[in-house]
């Protein structure tokens, strides 16, 4: 597999573990209906540079490990594949509950400076996030990826995260776009569910063959 479909792999991988519903999936819908546009970008750009740490530290913390600890490999594989299975069936369970929004009064009034750091926070004290990114890496990233792969990785990750709570954002801000959602809620959750348990089983069937 060449590294141009490694890194449009990796990138793909990636889009559908950040569309899939979860803390900051809300957090953004959230600031977007309660407060504005303006807010829901902001907090969509905490995404952003939260994915782009989460990914900085995978990439340094396994390349360094994993041509060290090759039991470590396998280990991360099974974990990382039973925990993105854990959350496609979790997904699929919640599929058909209603979308599910806190108060406005649960957040304190900030500005749109804080809406970013409260957006960036909550990225970052997601365990998801974590495992997708260490487990995505882990099945795709060759065993000594080019440079140019790994200073690339950074911004487009950004762009990936920041590019689809900016929609995000910008959807929930706006009264039809967010009412035909909730309508289709059940089915698109269902979908990433699936795709999200193929990932995973994925990363099971690689370990059992090692």
């Amino acid at each position: 597999m060449s590294t141009a479909v490694v890194l449009v792999a990796i990138l793909g991988s990636l889009l559908l573990g950040v569309i899939s519903p979860g803390p900051s999936f809300v957090m953004v819908a959230h600031t977007s209906i309660a407060r504005s546009r303006r807010h829901g970008v902001a907090s969509a750009l905490g995404m952003g540079v939260g994915g782009v740490a989460f990914a900085s530290l995978a990439l340094v913390g396994l390349q360094a490990l994993l041509m060290q600890v090759t039991w470590l490999y396998l280990i991360l594989k099974i974990v990382g594949g039973a925990y993105l299975i854990y959350i496609a069936v979790r997904l699929w369970q919640g599929a058909p509950r209603p979308f599910a929004i806190a108060p406005a009064t649960s957040m304190a009034p900030s500005s749109v400076a804080r809406t970013f750091w409260l957006g960036l926070a909550t990225q970052i004290s997601n365990p998801k996030a974590a495992i997708v990114y260490g487990s995505v890496f882990a099945a795709l990233l060759p065993p000594a990826p080019p440079f140019w792969l790994l200073a690339l990785l950074p911004p487009l990750i950004f762009a990936l995260e920041a590019g689809w709570y900016v929609i995000v954002a910008i959807i929930f801000s706006s009264d039809r776009p967010r009412s035909a959602y909730l309508r289709s809620k059940s089915w698109i959750d269902r979908a990433v569910s699936g795709v999200m348990a193929g990932l995973g089983v994925r990363l099971l069937v690689d370990a059992a063959g090692r």
